[in-house]
């Protein structure tokens, strides 16, 4: 397969497509698989300077699992690797296998597509330094493309994982709260069919909790219920209406593969996006102030919470990947940063090598559930001052056919809004942004847009945020007037939300 074939199935760090015959035709093939994984052994063995290697291979509960996982494996075979396949898996659990003893494995390969339709599925690859960058996988990529691979003979062995990673969590909470924190608390899981399930039954169980009414645990890769996305609105209902119909104290939901996850609280209400920004970071900075990132559509009611508990909010791109290096940096230049944070609930701790862990986000806060209530109160009780906007929404708009280069297109309209925001006295730049162009909005009560560049697509989101009602469509209405100007912009979906 030629690199620019090979190009369109990568996907920021990780490589997807569709796997499943339908209305989009396969890409994800086991040729594709092959050549692929054999690329990734060559450049293990380019990186790390030998040829033998030990690889843990796991995947999630997609349809199309099985027949990946075979064609990966046999591949490592192919390359004289021992494979170790550990089955139904976490992402999260697919690198702390690197890190525990006994294992001895030199890296790992997750077969996932996160969040996605059930017909595509990806690989996502581990070392113990952590994952790959977009720089790997491209590199990856192109030695696919090349050829020349590894040769030997390998073995086969079949070993679980999640029975002692589970106990890890286990093991956190309790070393925290002592033994079974959580009796007498009504918890339950909604795992969207994904991999999560183990939760209820491995960790939240043995902490002493109630999972009655837990739901969607069976692993079903057709995801009938609703798509596994802790963003997805549909999805959150579902488990709010299941945490007011049962009673619960608290509802956790994670993705597909278990590196996201969210709350609801024991009202129903959606503890997302901001207000798990703000839990996480009430519960790390009461130990030590320190600098939180997020990426950049985060509000200011956060960044004024965060403050207000001597903390530091820096607002960094999107894409985990990138608000994680960026905690990172800070860290290596001695700036003290626990947490790296994306709204959509991928969440990495310092304290837990960088990992986005949807599971170990969620030990932290069930770690604070316990401590709140032996001094009766709620969890909800550290966000009580967090400020929330009125209105917030996110849209889409495209690039016409009269568009010849997106890129340099999106770049000169971002570039003119700030010239445009500097002499207009309505509006103001954000004094630190890092991504696009942010504007803060001075009529009625205030608020701010964002437009940015997709990282890959001809697309460019725009993310508004009110502090009154009707101020998304007034912001909304002054950008079109501006956009307007630009032939080579598809404005439909801002207009939709103009009428």
């Amino acid at each position: 397969m030629q690199f620019k074939e090979l190009k369109k199935l990568k996907s920021g760090t990780d490589v997807r497509g569709v796997a499943v015959e339908g209305e989009l035709p396969v890409n994800l093939t086991d040729e594709a698989v092959r050549i692929i994984v054999n690329a990734f052994v060559k450049w293990l063995s380019l990186k790390f300077n030998k040829n033998k290697f030990r690889i843990a291979i796991g995947n999630d509960s997609r349809v199309s699992a099985e027949r990946i996982v075979t064609a990966a494996k046999n591949a490592l075979l192919s390359c004289g690797c021992d494979v170790v396949y550990t089955g139904l898996s976490s992402t999260p659990s697919m690198f702390i296998l690197l890190k525990s003893s006994g294992w001895g494995v030199d890296a790992s390969i997750m077969v996932t597509a996160s969040h996605m339709p059930y017909d595509r599925n990806g690989l996502k690859f581990f070392t113990p330094e952590g994952g790959l960058d977009g720089k790997d996988i491209e590199n990856i990529l192109r030695i696919a493309a090349d050829g020349g691979f590894l040769s030997g003979e390998g073995s086969y062995a079949e070993k679980s994982f999640m029975d002692e990673y589970s106990q890890i969590l286990v093991n956190t909470v309790e070393g925290a709260c002592g033994k079974q924190p959580l009796k007498g608390k009504k918890i339950i899981v909604d795992a969207g069919n994904g991999a999560g399930g183990f939760f209820a039954e491995k960790v939240l169980k043995p902490l002493g909790a109630d999972t009655c009414g837990s739901q969607f645990l069976e692993p079903n890769g057709y995801f009938p219920n609703h798509i596994p996305n802790p963003e997805d609105k549909v999805a959150i209902a579902s488990i709010s209406s299941a945490v007011i119909r049962e009673k619960a104290d608290l509802g956790i939901i994670f993705d597909t593969d278990v590196d996201r996850a969210a709350c609801v609280d024991k009202n129903g209400g959606e503890i997302n996006r901001n207000a798990l920004i703000a839990l996480v970071s009430a519960i790390l900075l009461k130990d030590e102030p320190g600098t939180i990132v997020t990426d950049s559509v985060t509000s200011d009611g956060l960044t004024e919470f965060i403050e207000s508990l001597g903390g530091k909010h820096l607002r960094y791109k999107r894409g985990y990947k990138n608000v994680i290096d960026k905690c990172k940096e800070l860290n290596g230049n001695g700036e003290y940063s626990p947490l790296a944070i994306e709204t959509s609930g991928h969440a990495a701790f310092k304290e837990n090598y960088y990992l986005d862990d949807g599971a170990y986000l969620i030990t932290k806060i069930l770690i604070s559930l316990a401590l709140q209530a032996k001094e009766g109160k709620d969890l909800t009780s550290l966000i009580s001052t967090l400020k929330r906007p009125v209105e917030e929404c996110e849209v889409r708009i495209t690039f016409n056919e009269k568009s010849v280069d997106f890129k340099k297109e999106g770049a000169m309209v971002i570039e003119d809004l700030k010239v445009i925001a500097r002499s207009d006295e309505n509006m103001v730049l954000s004094p630190e942004n890092h991504e696009g162009v942010r504007i803060n909005l001075k009529e009625g009560k205030g608020g701010w847009l964002l437009v940015r560049m997709s990282v890959h697509d001809p697309v460019m989101p725009i993310n508004f945020e009110s502090n009154y009602k009707g101020g998304n469509v007034a912001a909304a209405k002054t950008l079109l007037k501006i956009l307007e100007g630009y032939p080579f912009l598809e404005l439909k979906n801002l207009k939709n939300i103009t009428t």
